[in-house]
């Protein structure tokens, strides 16, 4: 269609421009989608010539389905945004669009950034009210959530994926608590979560599962499922894990090889747990020159001269520190480059960590799959990290002596 404009008609317009210059990208837009709606309805015309076998207005001798008109409907493209199309319709009501189905309203891209846009930390509601301005069509929160339950057969894929390939030789082991909507009510939750490091020092997410964490029969199935995945129970060395009730005795049966390190953050938390207010810092002090010493003979120099000290003062801080204490110090057996990693099962609470932080928009997680969901982005993101990072392969020039009393500060004191 040609467009003729005179002298001031002309001018007319560019002083809206200057006055306004956004209004020439709105009516370029509006002109893309006007050209865009044209090409698709043309397109389905097209088709339902191929369908009918003869164009417009031609007739054919013994063929009773025609053309009847036509219906308007919505779709929304990318980067374009909502678009009008004309849908045309055969008399018999058999004719099915392959360039738009029926039932789609936008794009298999749009689908994708939506499903993206939840995982990185925006709400269905919050994506709701933005999708119209970065999508170009409003996505009602219901939408949202039905376009991720596609993610949901990935993710089962990935969570019960085989591991026969993966030469796994250490185990971290706990479990996280989450806030989800269970059959109407919100719970706390618990998932037992297991990350794995290879020989070559790569950490993987081995398992994802919901369950109790205090019990032992919900962890023993939870390694009788690693070991039907594929995973080599004889490669396994060593597990890292909290002293939950009947964890270390399952896992020593079911990993027969391997050694247990207790957490000793979670070792010391237990023993402050029984000191008074004033002392705590000089409690945790002490701990610390143990279970940094140079080594595990070092260590249990350390532990005595503890104990000698405290033994009066403090017998159930003593008492309950001594009971794991050989199991805190398990990593000594290990490479020495490994210590720092093997000591504490940080990295699951880095995994919980960051999962607080997604959800924290969303107050409570939407039951089981979606809890699942997120925390299989979560962990995919943090593989990455790790791939770059290996167990092991710390500098040398690591500044940890700040963060630890030295061993002479620690004779002065006792």
């Amino acid at each position: 269609m040609k467009i003729a404009l005179s002298v001031p008609e002309f001018l007319e317009v560019c002083k809206v421009i200057q006055r306004s210059p956004e209004k020439i990208f709105k009516m370029l837009r509006t002109e893309v989608k006007e050209t865009v709606g044209r090409y698709l309805s043309e397109m389905m015309e097209t088709e339902l010539t191929h369908f009918l076998g003869r164009g417009p207005y031609e007739r054919r001798e013994g063929s009773r389905n025609y053309r009847n008109g036509s219906y308007h409907r919505n779709f929304t493209l990318k980067r374009i945004g909502e678009v009008d199309i004309k849908v045309p319709r055969d008399r018999e009501s058999k004719f099915r669009s392959q360039v738009l189905p029926r039932s789609k309203r936008y794009e298999d891209e749009l689908r994708k950034d939506v499903c993206l846009m939840f995982l990185a930390g925006i709400s269905t509601r919050s994506l709701s009210m933005i999708s119209s301005r970065l999508l170009g069509r409003k996505i009602s929160p219901a939408e949202v959530s039905n376009v991720n339950k596609e993610l949901i057969d990935a993710v089962e894929k990935w969570r019960t994926r085989d591991l026969s390939a993966e030469k796994v030789k250490y185990l971290f082991i706990d479990g996280v608590c989450f806030r989800m909507r269970v059959d109407g009510t919100i719970e706390n939750v618990s998932v037992l979560v297991v990350i794995g490091v290879t020989e070559e020092g790569t950490r993987l997410v081995l398992a994802l599962q919901s369950g109790d964490k205090e019990s032992a029969t919900t962890w023993r199935e939870l390694f009788k499922d690693l070991k039907r995945r594929g995973l080599e129970s004889q490669n396994v060395k060593l597990g890292i894990m909290d002293g939950l009730t009947g964890l270390e005795k399952v896992f020593k049966e079911e990993f027969s090889r391997a050694r247990i390190q207790r957490c000793q953050i979670h070792l010391q938390m237990n023993v402050l747990a029984k000191v008074p207010r004033k002392l705590k810092k000089t409690i945790a002090d002490e701990i610390r020159s143990i279970f940094y010493a140079s080594s595990k003979e070092k260590a249990m120099e350390f532990f005595i001269r503890f104990r000698e000290r405290w033994e009066k003062e403090l017998p159930s801080a003593v008492k309950c520190l001594e009971n794991s204490l050989d199991s805190s110090l398990t990593f000594y057996h290990f490479p020495q480059e490994e210590w720092i990693s093997l000591r504490t099962t940080n990295i699951i609470e880095r995994l919980n960590k960051e999962f607080k932080r997604r959800t924290k928009p969303m107050e409570i997680v939407a039951g089981e799959s979606a809890c699942y969901t997120l925390l299989a982005f979560i962990s995919l993101k943090m593989e990455l990290h790790w791939r770059a990072n290996p167990l092991g392969k710390v500098l040398n020039t690591l500044p940890l002596s700040r963060f630890m009393p030295s061993q002479n500060e620690f004779t002065q004191n006792v």
